[in-house]
């Protein structure tokens, strides 16, 4: 099943799924195929190795349980910039995997309007102009970029520091701890928000796959667009059918408890005689 949204990539995509495959059941539509899944979590464990191995450098004090993982004090320096490299180079992938989708469109202003909404969860359901993704994942995917961008800019300053110079290096190491920091914050919040916050999204990057009520609740404009159907009625459809459920519970409930049970002193009751 199409997802509705071109990518630069669609080729590579479509290559890279004969690894893998994604099983759609009923009442689920295909969020995120084989490909989009693996740069993921290639992106996800290429940061945590970088995180990791640049908070034991960063602090060997307080962070002394961490060089061990990677043999010790010299060879995590040697590791942590080629695992911020196989970062930025796996996340290229993901960019151009995702540049279309995240393109900021009119809409996702009145999105950024409404963002206290969100937050605070007082509205059940995203607007009907909510499409792939909402206009705070693609501030997120922006930040992202060029956090990376200036990641791998002060990194190769740090790396090279013979090359230019103390100054350029003492202004590079400041930047650097910024922007990771700025990274950690938002990875922090992604993590919640395709957890906690919204259930039912992180089987999305696990099976590649959500719920339809997922869909037209948090992306009623893609689920349109991949199902050609209404997702307010058909949000509305799931409540009604809901409601009859219950009533129908309530009912036999109501049955069970008006039915007499048997005297035990009736010749009739069970284990009289």
């Amino acid at each position: 099943m199409s997802t509705s949204v071109e990518r630069f990539d669609e080729q590579a995509r479509q290559r890279f799924g004969r690894f893998g495959r994604t099983t759609v059941h009923e009442g689920e539509l295909l969020r995120h195929p084989v490909y989009t899944r693996v740069l993921h979590w290639t992106v996800a464990i290429f940061f945590f190795l970088a995180l990791l191995s640049g908070l034991a450098i960063y602090s060997p004090w307080l962070y002394r349980w961490i060089s061990p993982l990677f043999g010790g004090g010299a060879n995590t320096r040697l590791l942590h910039p080629w695992f911020g490299a196989g970062f930025v180079i796996v996340y290229l992938f993901q960019f151009l995997n995702w540049l279309s989708p995240m393109r900021w469109k009119p809409a996702d202003r009145q999105w950024v309007g409404r963002m206290r909404e969100y937050v605070s969860g007082d509205e059940k359901l995203e607007p009907e102009y909510v499409g792939f993704f909402n206009a705070g994942q693609k501030l997120q995917f922006w930040e992202i970029v060029f956090g990376a961008g200036l990641l791998l800019i002060t990194g190769f300053f740090m790396w090279f520091p013979e090359v230019f110079g103390r100054i350029l290096v003492a202004i590079a190491y400041v930047l650097h701890d910024i922007a990771a920091l700025i990274m950690v914050f938002g990875i922090w919040i992604h993590i919640y928000l395709s957890t906690v916050g919204q259930p039912g999204t992180f089987q999305s990057m696990t099976r590649g796959v959500v719920t339809r009520a997922w869909a037209w609740t948090n992306h009623p404009a893609w689920y349109a667009d991949v199902t050609g159907r209404n997702p307010r009625e058909d949000h509305q459809r799931e409540l009604d059918r809901q409601e009859r459920r219950r009533a129908r519970e309530r009912s036999l409930d109501e049955v069970a408890e008006e039915k007499p049970s048997p005297d035990r002193n009736s010749p009739d009751a069970p284990g009289s005689r």
